[in-house]
């Protein structure tokens, strides 16, 4: 089988730090052509540094990582240090990363990746704000069709918001940009609340984590001892959600997952739902299918591929 091509859409945050480690622990099935990172769950000059750390934690010090957008495209930038700690990747005492980041723009790389390759090879995985990837599609709207599968993880349909009682953090932070994507005509495939709710980090998870004895597995328990203390007390759920690593388990194991191919528009205009995927779950309305909206997964499946894989760093 050959490894799916994909660039990583990033704002780390511990979650997006696992599903990171697990496409890293992949290569047969992913080949990671690149990071690019994008303001959300903290600052940019923060995601680039945490996008960094792990992949030096991962032994990849030869992935390529990109800054790209440091804002939203048209609001002022919501950041999640409640959830994830002013570094966005507290818990572990992981050290300063070496490795640079790359020259040029990330929205520039996302383009030129996509024109380098022949047409339906790349997916894009989007783990943050659609910012970097809304932008590539204004700059160069003839990437659209080339793009194989936009793979991403946000939005909400019955477990309502996280950010707000409508809205779900990435894409209540640039709505503008996740309506330009959702209506892209580029095959989507969603991992909303609904899926990511259900991939808990339960203690006897996370104690597999940290006997794995490695240095990957131990910080992955770290980080998930560090966040879990803020959703067990918001949920009053047995862990915390493990959100993004839903994304990059999805192409090293689709059949997890079970979703329908529905519409899904997000609300731009009005305060009070800002940023709500209005999910046409019940297929109650004619606007056609535009989005792959997963609703379950194998969360005892989920659990042993990542443990496994991240055994393998």
């Amino acid at each position: 089988m050959t490894p799916r091509k994909i660039i990583i859409d990033t704002d780390p945050g511990q979650d997006d730090a696992v599903a990171i480690l697990l496409a890293l622990a992949s290569p047969d099935e992913i080949e990671v052509l690149g990071i690019t990172c994008v303001a959300g769950n903290v600052p940019l000059d923060l995601t680039t540094r945490n996008a960094r750390i792990v992949c030096e934690l991962a032994g990849h010090r030869d992935m390529r990582i990109f800054a790209g957008c440091d804002r939203p495209l048209g609001r002022k930038l919501v950041t999640a240090e409640h959830v994830h700690g002013k570094t966005g990747l507290d818990g572990p005492d992981l050290p300063d990363p070496t490795m640079a980041l790359q020259d040029g723009h990330a929205v520039d790389f996302i383009i030129d990746q996509l024109r380098d390759h022949a047409p339906g090879t790349i997916t894009l995985c989007p783990l943050g704000p659609l910012t970097n990837i809304a932008t590539a599609l204004q700059k160069a709207p003839d990437i659209a069709k080339r793009i194989a599968k936009i793979v991403l993880m946000g939005g909400g349909c019955f477990e309502g918001g996280n950010i707000t009682p409508a809205a779900e953090f990435n894409i209540y932070v640039d709505p503008q940009a996740a309506d330009i994507v959702f209506k892209c005509g580029a095959p989507i495939v969603v991992m909303p609340l609904d899926v990511t709710h259900k991939a808990l980090v339960t203690r006897a998870r996370n104690d597999a984590f940290r006997a794995l004895g490695t240095a990957a597995g131990v910080a992955v328990a770290e980080m998930t001892d560090f966040f879990e203390r803020f959703d067990k007390e918001k949920y009053g759920s047995a862990g915390a959600p493990l959100h993004d690593p839903c994304v990059t388990a999805y192409l090293v194991d689709p059949d997890l997952f079970n979703g329908r191919h529905i519409n899904v528009e997000i609300e731009t205009q009005s305060e009070l739902t800002m940023g709500m995927t209005v999910a046409d779950w019940w297929r109650v309305t004619d606007r056609p299918p535009n989005a792959t909206f997963m609703g379950d997964l194998d969360a005892d499946g989920f659990f042993a591929l990542l443990t496994d894989r991240i055994g393998r760093l």
